[in-house]
C-alpha cells in the first residue's frame, strides 16, 4: 500500500486530525485529540500501529504474519500491521475502522456529545 492511499483514508475518518508529536518519522492520526493509528511512513515497507481490543489482537496477531504486538506501544491494546501487500487493501481498512471505533467508543458521554456537536456543524 502506498503511503498516500492509507493517508487518504485516515484523513477521510471524520474529525480526524494529522500530527507529528513523535519527530518527523512518524504520522499520528487523532480523533477526539486521541490517538488512532501512526504511520511509520519511512519504513519501508511501510507500517502502521492501531488500536485493537485486546482480544481480537491476539487473534488478529494469529491469523496474519504482517500483524504483530504494537511497535513503542503497548502489546495488549496495539497492534502493528506491516504494509507489504499481503493483507489486502479493504482489510487492512476494516482494521483502521476497528481502531477509530474504539477510540470513540471510549469517550466520554460529554465529550462524544461535543465529537458529535462539531460534526453536525
Amino acid at each position: 500500500m502506498r503511503l498516500a492511499t492509507i493517508r487518504d483514508h485516515l484523513l477521510a475518518m471524520p474529525g480526524s486530525v494529522e500530527s507529528q508529536p513523535f519527530g518527523p518519522d512518524v504520522l499520528v492520526f487523532k480523533v477526539a485529540n486521541k490517538m488512532f493509528a501512526l504511520v511509520g511512513w519511512k519504513n519501508d515497507p511501510l507500517t502502521i500501529n492501531l488500536k485493537a481490543d485486546p482480544d481480537d489482537a491476539v487473534l488478529q496477531r494469529e491469523r496474519h504474519a504482517a500483524i504483530n504486538p504494537g511497535y513503542h506501544m503497548s502489546k495488549v491494546h496495539w497492534n502493528t500491521v506491516t504494509l507489504d501487500k499481503s493483507l489486502a487493501d479493504d482489510d487492512v481498512f476494516e482494521l483502521v475502522q476497528a481502531s477509530y471505533d474504539l477510540i470513540l467508543g471510549s469517550l466520554t458521554k460529554k465529550a462524544r456529545a461535543d465529537f458529535d456537536a462539531r460534526m453536525d456543524a
